[in-house]
């Protein structure tokens, strides 16, 4: 493909050869429109390097981020149910082990991920009390609904005493 300054080129040559005088206004008119078109192709041409270069340099720095991605994750991205945030999607088989020390009595033990269960509750083999209990709030109001069961009590054993 030939370039649009060659183009340009060619018809400034074509337009001397016709010995086309600035002085006719028919021909004044031509002249100046191949030297916009002159103007036109050199500035083109000027984008078009700057943006080989841009490309060129945009292309260097996609590697670069490749390398550093490759180095900072690289072992993220090995198993196939990752996904590119980061986590798996699959099945997920945890493994090693977690140290735990109970709620209530501190007793320390330690969990098999690879076999631990959320949905089951796990006692403390010391005081019998469960490792992971519902929640502070759930234990504050069953007592609080054991008062009242207690107060109500006391006023059933007074009517029944009258």
């Amino acid at each position: 493909m030939e370039k649009l300054t060659d183009k340009v080129a060619y018809l400034i040559g074509l337009a001397e050869g016709m010995k086309l005088n600035a002085d006719v206004p028919e021909q004044k008119i031509l002249l100046k429109m191949l030297d916009v078109m002159r103007d036109f192709s050199k500035a083109i041409e000027e984008i078009r390097q700057d943006h080989d270069d841009l490309s060129e340099y945009v292309g260097n720095i996609d590697e670069d981020l490749e390398e550093v991605e490759s180095a900072l994750f690289d072992d993220e991205f090995e198993d196939d149910d990752e996904c590119s945030c980061g986590h798996h999607h699959g099945d997920d088989i945890m493994e090693g082990e977690m140290e735990y020390e109970c709620p209530h009595c501190g007793y320390e033990t330690k969990f098999d991920l690879a076999d631990f269960d959320f949905e089951e509750d796990y006692l403390c083999p010391k005081c019998g009390k469960s490792f992971f209990p519902e929640s502070d709030e759930d234990d504050d109001e069953d007592e609080d609904e054991d008062e009242d069961e207690d107060e109500d009590d006391g006023e059933t054993e007074d009517t029944e005493q009258k």
